[in-house]
C-alpha cells in the first residue's frame, strides 16, 4: 500500500512540475522571410504571456518530414520534461491525416499524424489523442495558428491532453530505412547533412561497432573507395581537407572533411548510398 501511495505522489509531483515550465517549441518549414513563425508566436503569446517559446529551427525543406524527424530527434531529449513541441511541417489535415497531440517521454508532441512521430521516436507514446478542438478561424490553411497553438496552450498550462479529443492507439507508419549489413560491408543512407556539409548515415555507432569489431575500413562513395581506416574523435584529428568519420553527437555515424565542405567534395546527397567495407 505505502508503495502504490509512494508511486502516486512522485506522479502527481511529476505532473506538476511538468505544469510550471511554460516552454513551447517551434519546428516548420517556413523559412525565416515569410510572416509565419511571427504570427504564430503572437498567438502563443496573445493566450500565455508568460510562455517562453523556442525556435528550433523554420529551415526545414517543405513537407521534409524526415529532416524534420531528425532535427526534433536530436532536439527535444534537452528540454526540460513537460515542454510542448509544435511541429509545423506537412499540417495539412484530412480523414488519412489527422491532427494529433501526444505525450511522449514526459514531452508533449501537437502535429499531423503524417509518418514524423514514427520516424522520431524509438516507441510508442504513452498517449495519443486526435485534436476535435474547434480551429480559431474559418480558414483550413494555416493549422498551426488557428489549432496547434490553442493545444499547446493547453498542454502548457498543465491541463490534460485527453480533454484535446479523441484517444487513440496507434500513429502512422512511415518505415525508417535500416542500413543493410552483408558480412564484412555495411551499405548505409545518407539521412541528412547540416551546415556545414557534414554528412550523416543511418548507421548507428552500436550497429558499426558489433559489425566491424575496431577493424581497419574504407568508404565506397559512388564506386570510388576512401581509405579512412579508422573512426576519430574530432575533425581535427585528420590534416585540413582529410576525410574524418566520427561518432556524432546524434548517435549516428558522420562523415566530415576537416574545414572542408563533405557533401559538395564528395558528391553526396540524402538517401545517397554508401558503403562501409571491413578488412577481413
Amino acid at each position: 500500500m505505502f508503495r502504490v501511495k509512494e508511486a502516486k505522489l512522485l506522479q502527481e509531483v511529476n505532473e506538476i512540475n511538468m505544469a510550471q515550465v511554460n516552454i513551447i517549441t517551434l519546428t516548420t518549414d517556413w523559412g525565416p522571410r515569410d510572416h509565419y513563425a511571427g504570427v504564430v508566436k503572437g498567438a502563443i503569446l496573445s493566450k500565455l504571456p508568460e510562455a517562453r517559446i523556442v525556435d528550433i529551427t523554420h529551415q526545414i525543406p517543405p513537407f521534409n518530414v524526415k529532416q524534420a524527424s531528425f532535427i526534433l530527434r536530436n532536439s527535444f531529449p534537452h528540454f526540460p520534461d513537460g515542454t510542448v513541441h509544435i511541429v509545423g511541417v506537412n499540417t495539412e489535415e484530412s480523414e488519412l491525416t489527422p491532427h494529433i497531440a501526444l505525450l511522449y517521454r514526459n514531452h508533449y508532441f501537437i502535429g499531423a499524424d503524417n509518418g514524423i512521430f514514427t520516424l522520431m521516436f524509438d516507441g510508442l507514446p504513452d498517449k495519443i489523442v486526435e485534436l476535435t478542438i474547434p480551429q480559431d478561424s474559418g480558414h483550413f490553411i494555416f493549422s498551426t495558428r488557428d489549432r496547434f497553438v490553442k493545444a499547446a496552450v493547453h498542454l502548457a498550462t498543465g491541463k490534460p491532453v485527453e480533454e484535446l479529443g479523441d484517444v487513440r492507439n496507434e500513429l502512422k507508419a512511415l518505415i525508417s530505412m535500416q542500413p543493410q549489413i552483408n558480412g564484412n560491408i555495411i551499405s548505409g543512407r545518407v539521412i541528412y547533412i547540416d551546415n556545414y556539409e557534414n554528412v550523416f548515415l543511418n548507421i548507428t555507432e552500436k550497429e558499426f561497432l558489433e559489425t566491424g569489431m575496431r577493424r581497419r575500413f574504407s568508404l565506397n562513395i559512388k564506386g570510388k573507395t576512401h581509405p579512412v581506416n579508422v573512426v576519430r574523435n574530432a575533425y581535427s584529428d585528420v590534416p585540413e581537407g582529410e576525410i574524418a568519420v566520427l561518432f556524432s553527437t546524434t548517435g549516428y555515424l558522420e562523415i566530415a572533411i576537416n574545414k572542408g565542405n563533405a557533401s559538395s567534395l564528395l558528391g553526396l546527397r540524402n538517401d545517397d548510398v554508401v558503403l562501409i567495407e571491413f578488412a577481413r
